[in-house]
């Protein structure tokens, strides 16, 4: 906690220049002088030196601060940062140690892209996975030493652009932090966070500044005797049974007749009725059947169906994935109905073929899978980003136009919550559906991973608006997965994705991990690329000219 406080302050403020707390000043050029490296970094004799490779200049300082200006993170998931960011002094102060803890392994990074030399931004990219990766809620001994090699590199790769006066104990420490999780197991389980609150707490108890240690005594007797009160009372909120940030426990849970989709999550506000368009209907219906596991061998049966009923050339896998989200709906209807076999069949199998009644419950916010969704529409106005959303869909794929060889691929889906529906089968169950404005992930034009393995969307032209009837604009609830965008300040109209873990999940099995490595910001960089193995000195200093005595 506190190592990554000081460490996001001394590259955060060696950044912007700043006077007071940058590393690199005047007194750090003259030591390079006196050592005798760098000759290029050296002090003039007025006291004028070039600004070095890794500092932002006056235009990329606006649009560092823009990007932290404008950023707006998740319910809960921290401070309002803007607050802290003044562009007409371009200054960045009143940090706190957690909003330094997000600045560094998220926000820093995604910051600087463009803005600073590709290996310096590399290496800041690199160093926040760190810590990223380190304090993650599970962590695995071959990790570790993975780490802890990772973590030496990129020390040595600091040093070669930053100053000897950089390197505080504090950054000195992160070379002994790995073997310190091996010791003391996950970091946040020793987090200081929640005693540094609890001191907080102790201090509002202070009426009397004379008396401040029997103030705190007499306001912790006090809370503590109410504590001990409440376990009698059952019919009140106590802390004992408060429900938790995000309760996402259904209300009816034991309420549900049927097997197929019983309840999950909870509305987050109230909710109004509307009717559903007949375009609408078929789109939400469709994308229930394929996405039942019930319904799975009857869409088995169904492509069966149309090779034996193909005349003449036998279909290729395109055509037959094309008919058969085209023409299932209504196949599936005469299949369940048919009066030989009927009767057969489960009850829940009955409803569902019927579809869906017109008649639909639309909210604005609905608590799931441990997050808490909001649309756009219910978001304008406020400082918090709950709209996000992302989903990876097993997609056929070709790999053009004339190539008839469907092949299953993971295909990311990156979107914005426009609505919640719950659609009810006749009572007999129903099922909630985010509708959202998704991003063209299948083009370059709508999604694409840079350099640094940042996941980058452009919503400017999205699909499935919901316009066409073979649109898909809607998804399972249960499907979806929380992730926020921070605008890309150079690229206009894109944004960059950063992935959400629930606050109250843990990653239990090697396969969770895996596939979660996947969807984080920033991985492993490839720091060879740019460094290589050569002893060739790296010109750090650029034509910006500073003159400190004129500053001072």
């Amino acid at each position: 906690m506190h190592i990554e406080k000081n460490v996001c302050d001394n590259i955060l403020y060696t950044l912007l220049n700043d006077k007071a707390k940058s590393k690199d000043n005047l007194k750090a050029r003259k030591d390079l002088k006196e050592i005798g490296i760098r000759h290029d970094l050296w002090p003039s004799d007025n006291g004028s030196y070039h600004l070095s490779l890794f500092s932002l200049t006056r235009d990329t300082k606006k649009l560092f601060l823009s990007a932290l200006k404008n950023v707006v993170l998740p319910d809960g998931y921290s401070s309002n940062i803007s607050r802290c960011v003044d562009e007409g002094q371009k200054k960045i102060f009143g940090l706190k140690s957690h909003d330094c803890h997000i600045l560094l392994e998220e926000l820093l990074p995604i910051a600087v892209r463009h803005l600073l030399p590709d290996h310096v931004t590399a290496v800041l990219a690199e160093f926040g996975s760190f810590f990223k990766i380190l304090c993650g809620k599970s962590l695995s001994n071959s990790e570790l030493d993975k780490l802890q090699q990772r973590i030496v590199v990129v020390l040595c790769q600091l040093e070669m652009l930053f100053p000897p006066s950089f390197f505080t104990v504090m950054v000195h420490l992160t070379v002994h932090l790995v073997d310190e999780a091996k010791l003391g197991g996950p970091v946040h389980y020793r987090y200081m966070y929640p005693i540094e609150r609890e001191l907080g707490h102790l201090k509002s108890h202070v009426r009397n500044r004379a008396q401040a240690e029997a103030s705190i005594a007499e306001g912790y007797l006090a809370e503590e005797c109410l504590t001990f009160c409440s376990r009698y009372f059952e019919d009140i909120e106590t802390r004992f049974n408060r429900a938790r940030r995000v309760c996402d426990d259904p209300l009816d849970k034991g309420c549900s007749k049927s097997c197929l989709f019983p309840p999950v999550g909870k509305a987050g506000s109230s909710g109004t009725i509307f009717t559903l368009n007949e375009k609408q209907k078929l789109q939400a219906h469709r994308y229930v059947l394929l996405n039942c596991p019930a319904v799975k061998d009857y869409v088995n049966e169904f492509r069966e169906y149309i090779r034996r009923s193909s005349k003449g050339r036998r279909p290729n896998p395109t055509d037959i994935e094309k008919r058969v989200f085209k023409e299932f709906v209504s196949w599936f209807e005469k299949r369940i109905m048919n009066p030989d076999t009927i009767e057969q069949l489960s009850i829940d199998i009955k409803f569902l073929a019927r579809g869906p009644l017109s008649n639909a419950t639309r909210y604005s916010a609905c608590k799931i899978n441990g997050c808490t969704f909001r649309t756009i529409a219910r978001e304008e106005g406020l400082r918090t980003q709950n709209s996000g959303v992302y989903l990876t869909s097993s997609t056929p794929c070709v790999a053009s136009r004339v190539d008839k060889n469907l092949r299953q691929g993971d295909v990311p889906y990156y979107g914005k919550l426009e609505d919640i529906i719950e659609v009810s089968y006749y009572g007999r169950f129903t099922v909630v559906l985010f509708k959202c404005k998704w991003a063209d992930s299948t083009r370059h034009r709508g999604y694409r991973r840079d350099q640094w393995h940042f996941h980058c969307v452009n919503f400017e032209r999205p699909i499935h608006t919901g316009e066409h009837e073979e649109d898909e604009p809607y998804i399972l609830a249960s499907q979806a997965s929380m992730v926020y965008y921070v605008d890309d300040v150079v690229n206009k109209g894109w944004s960059i994705v950063v992935h959400l873990k629930p606050r109250d999940l843990y990653e239990m099995g090697d396969e969770i991990e895996e596939a979660a490595d996947e969807d984080e910001p920033h991985q492993e960089q490839a720091l060879d690329q740019y460094f290589g193995n050569s002893d060739e000195y790296i010109q750090l200093a650029t034509n910006h000219l500073i003159d400190d005595v004129v500053n001072s």
